[in-house]
């Protein structure tokens, strides 16, 4: 399946650039937001269970809270939209052919994506290699 002039155009403009910083996902049962400012969320989500967290594995471990696994966030550097039909299931896709676990964070600017510590370099480099393949 041909992929349209636009997404195209923002598959060649990734850039994605790897966070140096792991992360970790927590749940924190009845929290609310601003409650946990001194653990430095960059996400944060309220659930009916709690309120999840994305924060540094420094500060977890810190406070003692329990996680499962270990990410690497990968930031799409090129200006996308929260309207971009069809990158996030192109990235997703390509890491999952991989046996990649993502976990995707839409900002404003940029699309975020959280993969295992241990599969960062890997994905990374999947990502380069997207970006630089001729359309398609």
């Amino acid at each position: 399946m041909k992929r349209s002039q636009f997404l195209q155009d923002l598959i060649k403009q990734l850039s994605p650039q790897l966070d140096s910083i792991s992360y970790v996902y927590c749940t924190v049962p009845r929290a609310k937001y601003g409650e946990l400012e001194k653990l430095k969320p960059i996400v944060s989500i309220a659930e009916l269970e709690g309120l999840t967290l994305v924060i540094p594995l420094e500060h977890a471990k810190t406070e003692g809270l329990d996680y499962y696994r270990v990410f690497r966030r990968i930031t799409l550097e090129g200006h996308s939209s929260l309207e971009a039909l069809g990158l996030t299931s192109v990235v997703t896709s390509l890491l999952a052919e991989r046996g990649i676990t993502t976990n995707v964070i839409a900002g404003f600017y940029h699309d975020h994506i959280f993969v295992p510590n241990d599969r960062s370099d890997e994905a990374m480099a999947a990502l380069k290699e997207l970006a630089s393949q001729p359309d398609g």
